[in-house]
């Protein structure tokens, strides 16, 4: 890197040299040959920047940094005791303590979760994360959990299926696998039949405005709508037309091979051994025994 940088300041040198003989096409000749050395520099210096992060010595790891959606129950939220729980963090416990590992809990604006990402202020992110359409974004795990879009309405809603949303307010989460199921082919065609899509930054305000009749529908995850209408009792329905299926992995920093597969390995062991199964039953009521998918 010294190296590159003495190389790239004698060059700069070269050019300030050539500038002084009043050719503005030394001049011009001196932006291009300038815009490529810091061309070069920048590409040499992600190329060592992942290399680093592939190479990361794990023998000198003590915490795992897991972002999260503290409002996207049963995977992660904030229970009556003010502590987070869900699913996923119940799973990234598990992998922590056979790594010997501290697990931070980080609950992130989800909308921002490659800036916490990229920033190495997380590790991953774990938390009902989709797969499906960003697979060349990240460096992920194998698929723990099959997963669907489906659209929730008032019970008395009177509308039965997805052609009664037509002229409808319906409710998604900001950039979520469900805006993105109802921006694309098919689902666009659906969202253009909508009075209007209202964006969301979480799921609990999102229920709370469908309970109050702000909007007219939910477009959700089924695990998601599961609970809240578990939650919040009777009342609701989760139309039998899903939008799209889809399945949720562990999301890495996109060359950061070398945690993936320790966090993999741990995860599959908790298969191996039953833990996860167990895990799995405490959210037996919301339907998480019929979502998931590791044997």
């Amino acid at each position: 890197m010294m190296k590159k940088k003495i190389v790239a300041a004698i060059m700069a040198t070269m050019m300030l040299a050539l500038a002084g003989c009043g050719s503005s096409t030394s001049t011009g000749a001196q932006a291009d040959s300038t815009a490529q050395t810091e061309e070069v520099q920048a590409e040499s210096e992600a190329a060592e920047t992942e290399a680093a992060v592939t190479e990361e010595n794990l023998e000198e790891r003590t915490t795992l940094t897991v972002g999260f959606d503290a409002e996207f129950p049963p995977y992660g939220y904030m229970d009556d005791n003010g502590e987070y729980v869900g699913f996923d963090l119940d799973l990234a416990q598990a992998v922590c303590d056979r790594n010997g590992w501290e697990l931070i809990k980080k609950p992130i604006d989800w909308a921002a979760k490659d800036m916490e990402l990229s920033s190495g202020a997380i590790d991953c992110i774990w938390n009902g994360f989709t797969i499906n359409g960003r697979e060349d974004k990240y460096t992920w795990s194998v698929p723990y959990v099959n997963n669907k879009q489906v659209i929730v309405v008032r019970e008395d809603s009177g509308i039965q299926d997805q052609a009664g949303l037509a002229g409808k307010i319906v409710g998604v989460q900001q950039d979520s696998s469900a805006l993105a199921a109802l921006e694309e082919a098919p689902g666009s065609d659906l969202a253009a039949t909508f009075a209007s899509m209202e964006q969301y930054a979480d799921y609990n305000t999102a229920f709370m405005d469908l309970e109050a009749g702000a909007i007219d529908a939910l477009a959700v995850d089924i695990g998601v709508a599961s609970y809240q209408i578990a939650s919040r009792g009777e009342g609701y329905v989760i139309l039998e037309e899903e939008l799209a299926s889809e399945q949720y992995g562990i999301g890495f920093l996109l060359g950061n091979d070398s945690l993936k597969d320790a966090v993999e390995s741990t995860l599959l062991e908790l298969v191996e051994d039953g833990t996860f199964d167990e895990i799995v039953a405490k959210y037996a009521d919301f339907g998480m025994s019929g979502l998931v998918c590791l044997e």
